[in-house]
């Protein structure tokens, strides 16, 4: 938002030192971004008059002038300009003097010297070289000296006089940053409240009237809503015998000063309300508004409205986009542009002014379909004020009145359905000093609130805000309005104090918990993104039950379309980006959330939360992966079990485990990647090791207790057996097999395993160290021997023998 700041002392004289008000107001919420001087880089130009003309001796083209300068003798300057006429008022830049030169973009520094020996003192100059433009000066010749003689306003050009002052451009412009919440804030007097409130200056408003000529609009126009969730209110008034012509000086300087360039009166009429008030309107030409209706519905499909932007293609309608209506056809698109026989034109003689408020959201989707996103739009799309739309109006109206370009009828209509009700708060200045740390007093408070215009009733001890002030919801927005005007640089710095319910959930506790367990083992944290590409399903091999993914309906591309099911084509994208960086080992896990969609499309997706970590590199092998989880397992205090798993597709059968815990419940599975996996992302020659655990299993089944246990009294007794079984049997059914039949075991440790000429084909060796110990004596050997026979038993019922 560009804020003229002559225009802002229209109604705030904020007189002070630029950066003082820069300052004031980045304090109080209103960041500034920049801020610009009109007049640089000119300097030393002043309004000057032909007083004569004399052709020069030496020269065909040249001319000689005197110009009175507002000084005691006139001054002789040459020139080359064909227009100028004695009495001609002109800009005359003089000697050392600064004006702009827009060909070679830059500035030109005058100086006097001699044109074919004669002395020129300066240079007169066009409207280009003041940075300015020719719809600033309409009357004057693009290609000559900028003559004022035809100006409106050229009663009040004195000579003498700065032009910068002379032709309005004496004016700082300062840029606003405003957030979305602050629509109110995208105007004129928005700013002004501000302003006032910051600074504590008188502010200077008035409602907007005028009086109009007896007539009943109703007689002449209709107006109705269909759709009343998307137009909340809509005003028409009517504006007769209209006089098209270049605004007054006045005006333009404001338009031009906030960006705008000036057009005709009525058009300049809605910009400068625009502007000032922030609520945006149109101008219809009555002509086109057939049958005398105005009809506010949705687009039927096959409707088409070429836009007043010449540059936009006839535009095709679908049935969300809002818009308005004749008897006929659609005349504009709500909030966005209005159509391309809209607008007023030079033999328009009725026009009608149209105030409304759209529905936000409804505003952007059609702006973004529509590929048009203009002032007007961006403003509706943040939302605006209902009860705005008739100061809006009225001001037009009366703008109309002041620079006498129309008869404007009396009566207006306004299609208001649901009025407006003011949102009150209770007023609780105890809270408000609490949520900020501070100690201001409630005469204080109440005084900030009066000087913001919240309206103070005593009885209920309620405040209401503005209508304008949309974003005053809740009591923490009183607190933060509160916080910026009594400055938050007052406020004394404290420690916040954490409220007694504020603790972890156990769910964190075990991420957290977890990150410590990975990070000792020498592995690093990733973050990936939850959006993964369909074809990584493919190149994982992951099982075609578990593809079915929650689709982006407006995704970044197709390698970010879906939220994933499994983490490994992370994973693995992680892998693949260290190695092709030559980190060729390397450990990271990842705590991250799978997303699985339900059957309604419209319902959110079932997201859990899982452990993913990997391993890779010349020393790292499946006995590193799996060593990894039996210590995430012993510090969250589990007894897992390591099966063998084959129907697993992303892992290579054979080296693969299903993790179980409590009595079969499966908790996770780790294990290598298959080959074809690591060849799908051309790492063929690397093997890769995953550990997948699911949090929520891991939750149900650890012991957070830590318990502690006496060191032993008695001594242990320590037995080997070295068995034979088939090749495809597991570690983890052998070592089961044993827990069950061993009386007190106290440890099971495989240390070897062997295949070799000794051991028949199709078969292994498996070599155990068995701990045995009594908690309330010395375990003798017959007892270990007993209990070695028992387990030998066992084994060989699954035709596990020892070895000869």
């Amino acid at each position: 938002m560009d804020l003229s700041m002559k225009w802002l002392n229209d109604y705030v004289k904020a007189d002070m030192p630029i950066k003082e008000f820069i300052d004031g107001m980045t304090m109080s919420g209103s960041k500034v971004e920049t801020y610009r001087d009109l007049s640089e880089p000119l300097k030393n130009i002043v309004v000057g008059k032909v007083v004569s003309i004399e052709k020069h001796t030496d020269s065909e083209k040249l001319w000689i002038c005197q110009l009175d300068i507002g000084k005691d003798a006139p001054i002789q300057i040459v020139t080359a300009a064909q227009n100028l006429y004695v009495g001609a008022v002109v800009p005359v830049v003089l000697d050392g003097g600064v004006c702009i030169d827009r060909q070679n973009k830059s500035v030109m520094k005058i100086k006097k010297g001699k044109l074919r020996g004669v002395e020129s003192n300066g240079m007169m100059c066009s409207f280009d070289e003041l940075g300015m433009e020719n719809s600033d000066f309409p009357y004057a010749s693009p290609d000559g000296i900028l003559i004022f003689n035809e100006d409106p306003d050229f009663d009040k050009f004195k000579i003498g006089e700065d032009v910068t002052k002379a032709v309005g451009i004496d004016d700082t412009v300062v840029e606003f940053e405003i957030t979305n919440n602050r629509p109110d804030c995208l105007s004129v007097l928005g700013l002004a409240r501000e302003a006032h409130a910051t600074f504590q200056l008188p502010l200077n408003l008035k409602t907007p009237e005028f009086k109009g000529i007896d007539c009943d609009i109703n007689k002449e126009l209709s107006v109705s809503i269909e759709n009343k969730d998307l137009c909340s209110r809509y005003m028409a008034a009517k504006v007769k015998n209209i006089k098209l012509a270049p605004s007054p000086r006045w005006l333009a300087e404001r338009l031009r000063a906030s960006g705008v360039r000036a057009i005709n009166n009525f058009v300049d009429i809605t910009n400068f309300v625009m502007l000032e008030y922030g609520h945006p309107m149109h101008a219809f030409d009555s002509r086109y508004v057939e049958g005398n209706k105005i009809v506010v519905r949705n687009a039927k499909n096959g409707e088409v409205l070429k836009l007043l932007d010449e540059t936009t293609p006839e535009l095709k309608l679908s049935e969300e986009m809002l818009v308005i209506c004749n008897e006929k056809e659609p005349m504009a698109l709500a909030g966005v542009m209005g159509g391309e026989h809209s607008g007023i034109q030079d033999d328009t003689k009725e026009v009608i002014f149209e105030s409304a408020c759209f529905d936000g959201v409804n505003v952007r989707r059609t702006a973004k379909k529509a590929g048009v996103r203009t002032e007007s739009s961006s403003r509706f799309e943040k939302g605006l004020d209902p009860e705005n739309a008739k100061n809006a109006l009225y001001r037009a109206l009366e703008l109309v009145e002041l620079l006498g370009c129309g008869e404007v009828v009396n009566t207006v209509i306004d299609v208001y359905p649901t009025v407006k009700q003011p949102n009150c708060l209770t007023l609780d200045c105890d809270w408000i000093n609490k949520a900020l740390g501070a100690n201001i007093s409630r005469d204080e408070q109440l005084e900030i609130f009066k000087r913001l215009d919240f309206t103070y009733d005593e009885a209920a001890n309620t405040l209401t805000p503005p209508a304008t002030r949309i974003d005053i919801e809740r009591p923490c927005d009183l607190a933060e309005e509160v916080a910026r005007i009594y400055g938050y640089n007052r406020i004394a710095s404290t420690v916040p104090r954490l409220a007694s319910h504020n603790v972890q959930t156990p769910d964190e506790l075990l991420e957290k918990k977890l990150v410590g367990i990975m990070t000792a083992q020498g592995c690093r944290e990733t973050m990936t993104f939850s959006f993964i590409s369909p074809k990584s399903y493919e190149k994982c091999r992951i099982d075609e039950a578990e593809r079915k993914s929650v689709e982006i309906i407006n995704p970044l591309g197709e390698d970010t379309s879906v939220m994933r099911t499994s983490l490994i084509p992370s994973m693995m994208e992680v892998v693949t980006r260290n190695i092709n960086n030559r980190t060729l080992s390397g450990r990271f896990f990842e705590i991250g959330r799978e997303y699985h969609p339900v059957g309604d499309k419209n319902e959110l997706p079932v997201e859990k939360s899982v452990l993913i970590c990997t391993v890779y590199g010349e020393h790292e092998d499946f006995f590193t992966i799996k060593g990894i989880a039996e210590e995430v397992f012993i510090k969250c205090g589990i007894d897992a079990s390591f099966t063998s798993l084959r129907s697993n597709r992303s892992f290579h059968t054979g080296r693969c485990a299903e993790i179980t815990a409590d009595g079969g419940k499966v908790i996770g599975v780790c294990g290598e990647i298959h080959p074809l996996v690591s060849e799908s992302y051309g790492i063929d020659k690397t093997r890769v090791y995953m550990l997948i655990v699911k949090l929520e299993e891991l939750l149900e089944c650890s012991d957070p207790d830590i318990k502690y246990t006496a060191l032993p009294r008695f001594p242990a007794s320590v037995r080997d057996l070295s068995l034979v079984c088939d090749s495809d049997v597991s570690n983890g059914e052998i070592t089961e097999l044993i827990k069950k039949s061993a009386k007190h075991l106290e440890s099971v440790k495989l240390f070897d395993i062997y295949t070799g000429e000794q051991i028949p084909e199709g078969k292994k060796s498996l070599s155990y160290k068995l701990t045995f110990r009594k908690a309330d004596g010395t375990l003798t050997d017959e007892e270990s021997d007993k209990t070695i026979g028992r387990i030998i038993n066992a084994l060989a019922e699954k035709n596990i023998t020892l070895r000869a």
